[in-house]
Parts: structure tokens; sequence; C-alpha cells
């Protein structure tokens, strides 16, 4: 980074505005913190792409993830939470105060403290049409939208125990589930496997790849276009949604080499925590949770690492 760029500096900085970001924001600003939020490329996180959201506590009649987080949004701005857009492409945690650079930007970002919520990003097959139908009977989360494929046919693209934990889910609503894999065995826990091969509702598509997901009017999925990769052969299988189970990608690269992470990139936390290996930096969300993955818990660790960031900036002020 240039010294002689002209710095703007925070007391607490966030990176990403869905659930834990926010949530983050609220608590740190409650605790007249003043945070700044860098919204990133995605504002709103990964919610910002579903329609229905049923399973957050408080809407009893669901909501529309893009409007659950112009409310996350509207309530961290009521305590004075300041929203700062672009994306975050470089930073230097090796001294306080820490400092970051914004794409596009002509100045730097510092502050005292950091709280990571990047956030992941699902895995895609990289398709137009299951871009275009994303929302729309295409999904990367069974726990959040299988509800809505009850007594339907579904399918799920993947081989892990991702895959198959997301299979077996759906079979508490869907009356079937496709299992579409690329190879003739699974790449999954030999227990993940045998749990899935002995549910009567799992069928299996072997050695096959998804290249295409059909709909009639764009606005719902009706099948899916499959290509054998042995024989090289395409046939349709008729299914009403289609759950991507590929794994997810934590938006962690720029701190590699900084912070300790998992062999993907998600970021190690102290154990019932979001302290992460640097002092003063937090990690909270989907950056730091490769289990859940839910806006709820997401929200939960964002309240964490507010609480942590203050708890550990009233210390460094007593010492």
């Amino acid at each position: 980074m240039s010294e002689k760029r002209q710095q703007d500096h925070r007391p607490v900085i966030i990176l990403g505005s869905g659930p834990a970001g926010l949530t983050a924001a609220i608590y740190a600003g409650r605790a007249h913190l003043h945070p700044l939020v860098v919204s990133g490329n995605e504002p709103g996180g990964q919610l910002t792409l579903t329609t229905d959201v049923e399973n957050y506590p408080g809407y009893a009649d669901g909501i529309q993830g893009p409007e659950m987080m112009e409310h996350f949004r509207a309530q961290a701005e009521r305590f004075d939470t300041e929203f700062h857009g672009g994306h975050v492409e470089s930073v230097d945690l090796s001294e306080r105060p820490f400092r970051l650079r914004i794409e596009s930007q002509s100045h730097e970002l510092s502050c005292d403290i950091l709280i990571i919520a990047t956030g992941a990003s699902a895995r895609w097959l990289g398709l137009e049409s299951e871009s275009a139908l994303l929302g729309r009977g295409v999904s990367a989360c069974a726990t959040c939208d299988g509800f809505f494929f009850r007594d339907r046919e579904v399918a799920v693209v993947g081989g892990g125990d991702t895959a198959m934990e997301e299979a077996l889910f759906l079979t508490k609503f869907a009356s079937k589930v496709h299992v579409v894999h690329r190879r003739d065995e699974l790449r999954a826990s030999q227990i993940m496997q045998q749990r899935a091969f002995n549910n009567d509702k799992i069928l299996f598509v072997w050695d096959s790849e998804v290249v295409d997901v059909l709909s009639l009017d764009g606005e719902a999925v009706t099948g899916l276009r499959i290509r054998n990769v042995v024989s090289d052969t395409k046939s349709e299988l008729a299914v009403g949604g289609v759950f991507v189970a590929i794994g997810h990608n934590p938006n962690t690269e720029i701190f590699r080499g900084m912070l300790e992470m998992d062999d993907v990139g998600y970021i190690q936390v102290r154990p019932g925590s979001t302290y992460t290996s640097v002092a003063g930096v937090f990690a909270c969300g989907d950056a730091a949770d490769n289990h859940y993955r839910q806006a709820v818990t997401a929200a939960g660790t964002g309240c964490m690492a507010a609480i942590d960031a203050e708890r550990w900036l009233t210390e460094q002020e007593d010492a």
C-alpha cells in the first residue's frame, strides 16, 4: 500500500453487509463504536439472492431475502452505522491501525478493530439457465429452501458429504430425490453413503452432469438436461427443483498468509468466540463457519464479534 494515499481512520470497520456484518454493526453502533461497514460486491450478502425466507425468527409469514436485509441495514443505520460501497482489494494486518485499500478509491481506510464478515459463495455449475432460475427452483441450500418442495421430485448435484446431507434432508419434504454425480461412485464418507443408499427416496444418476436447467416460462424449474459423460448421450429429468451441492468458497482470499485458516480458506477462530489469530481482528458468519451457513447463525456470530471487539478494546484501553 502506498504511504501517500490519504487515510480515513475509524475505530471499527466491518467487512461485509450480510446478516453477520449488519448484526455486528447494530451491536457495535449501540456500543458507540461508530462502525463503518464496507458493503462489498454483493451488498446484503447471499440473502439478496433468496426469495422467500421462512426460517428466520420473527417473520411468521416469511419475508423476501432482499427485504429482510433492508430491515437489517435500516436498524444498523439507526445506530449511526456508516456504509461504504466497494470491494476491499488489499489489507495490511501487520500492525495497528490496520489498513485497507478499497478498489478504485483514492484513499485508504484504517481502523483499530476489524470485523470480517465477508461470507462464503456457493460453487455453481456455471450455466446461464442456472443463474436465470436462481431462487426459482435453483438453490444451494436445502435447509433454507427444502420446505418449498414438499411432495415434489427434486435433484441434488454432487457426490460428497454435503450432497448426501442435502439429499437426506430433502427426503423429509420431496417425494423423490435424484442425486446427479459425474462419477460411478460417491466421494462422500462411508457412513453418509450408506445412509443415502438405505433411503428409498434417493435415486442415483451416475456418470452424469447437468448441462441445462429447464423451464417452460422462465419462472420455475421443470427439469434438467443431463449428459452421460461415458456415452455422451443426453436425456431429460423431470424435477421441480435442483440443489447444487458441490461446495462453497469462503470469501477470504485477501487474508491468506495473514490469518490462520483451514485448508479450504475458512478463518479459524478461538473456540466459543470470534477471536482470530491476529489481535484486534474478529471473524463471523460464513467466512468462519463451514458447518451451519444459516442466516440466523451468521447473525448470532455477528453479535458475538461486536461484543468480543468491544471487550477487547476496553481491555486495551485499561492496560
